[in-house]
């Protein structure tokens, strides 16, 4: 059993795939070719977004949005302790400081509680400008919108949504991408839609800050190439990386579906031996990751090595929170996240792709049922 089966979901589009690939090696626009736009167009029709600028990877788009509202130093930018590190490092980066706040304990998304007490003690301290916001749809499921635009409304500032693993998720019925003033999306391999290679897409209901977003992601071009208008950098996707999410992409639905009934199956299996995902009042997952949690770290370690030789593979997301990890220490007030802290000693995550059959769901449950 394999964790993600990237072969298998390759052979389901194969025709299809080889098709698009062959084209482009025809054609020979190898940077900001056709499919490129084409990708555009369809990213934006999905979610019902404005405008999207697709780019070299999640964590470029995150720096592209930040780099267009001039984000540096002197500024906080709040973000989840519980998270990849992507979204931590960019701020720094940019000369700008990452202030890391906890998660809800159910949903694992940043906790608008915290946020706010986060946010207030910044201004208290008089040292940071308050600039901006990272909420992140983690797992594959969506932040909590509607009270994170009312604190960043509140605040005066810049909203960003880090989608990495949540592209296809829903909240109050619309499609992620329009939830903030910018969202960033990754399509790093492993993600539920994913290239063969690291891409990105930005999408926002601003055409102005898309034209930035265009201009930055080209080494700061104006009209043409060696019309250079600011700083930027080289963020572009490859046309290749553009044809083969145009393939997944006419599958992409199926995908979400089976990913959901997966997860279902694994709720109505697992859900008296462990605490199984909650979810987001009125929203979709993608079901990027399905992540169980232990009544304690022994307990996990256990259960980790009883799936291992029973042929499951497991994951840990996150093992460390960030204001944890070294490369952050410098940049952390210091202050306790107890939730984070809590969640990266018990959190473990299963199988979950569109081709584990009924067979593989069967064998993870049991296993889980008869160690956990």
């Amino acid at each position: 059993m394999r964790f993600l089966d990237l072969p298998a979901q390759q052979a389901r589009i194969a025709d299809d795939l080889r098709r698009r690939i062959n084209v482009v090696l025809e054609h020979c626009q190898f940077i900001l070719g056709p499919e490129v736009a084409e990708l555009e167009r369809q990213l934006a029709a999905f979610c019902g977004a404005a405008q999207c600028v697709a780019v070299s990877s999640g964590t470029d788009a995150l720096q592209i949005a930040l780099m267009a509202e001039g984000v540096g130093r002197g500024d906080a930018v709040f973000l989840p302790a519980f998270t990849y590190t992507a979204t931590a490092e960019v701020p720094l980066l940019l000369g700008a400081t990452p202030v890391f706040c906890d998660v809800d304990p159910r949903t694992f998304q940043i906790s608008p509680a915290s946020l706010a007490d986060r946010i207030a003690t910044v201004r208290a301290g008089g040292r940071l400008r308050p600039r901006a916001i990272i909420g992140v749809d983690l797992f594959g499921q969506p932040a909590d919108w509607p009270r994170l635009r009312e604190i960043a409304a509140r605040e005066g500032m810049f909203l960003l949504d880090d989608c990495a693993q949540s592209f296809g998720a829903s909240l109050q019925r619309e499609r992620l991408g329009r939830a903030a003033d910018a969202t960033a999306i990754s399509f790093f391999p492993s993600k539920p839609l994913g290239a063969y290679g690291d891409g990105g897409a930005l999408l926002t209901e601003d055409a102005a800050r898309a034209d930035l977003y265009r201009s930055l992601r080209s080494h700061g071009e104006g009209t043409t190439r060696y019309d250079v208008l600011r700083t930027g950098m080289n963020g572009r996707l490859d046309t290749l990386q553009a044809a083969v999410l145009l393939s997944k992409l006419t599958v992409f639905e199926e995908e979400l579906a089976a990913r959901d009934r997966i997860a279902r199956s694994y709720d109505a299996a697992l859900r008296d031996v462990v605490q199984v995902p909650a979810r987001v009042p009125d929203s979709t997952s993608a079901w990027a990751i399905y992540a169980i949690l232990l009544r304690n770290g022994e307990t996990r370690s256990r259960l980790q090595e009883a799936l291992q030789a029973a042929g499951v593979p497991t994951a840990i997301y996150y093992p460390r929170p960030l204001h944890h990890q070294p490369a952050y220490r410098d940049a952390h007030d210091g202050a306790a996240l107890p939730v984070a802290e809590d969640l990266a000693t018990r959190i473990l995550a299963l199988p979950i792709h569109p081709d584990l059959s009924d067979a593989d769901i069967a064998l993870v449950c049991a296993a889980v049922r008869a160690n956990a």
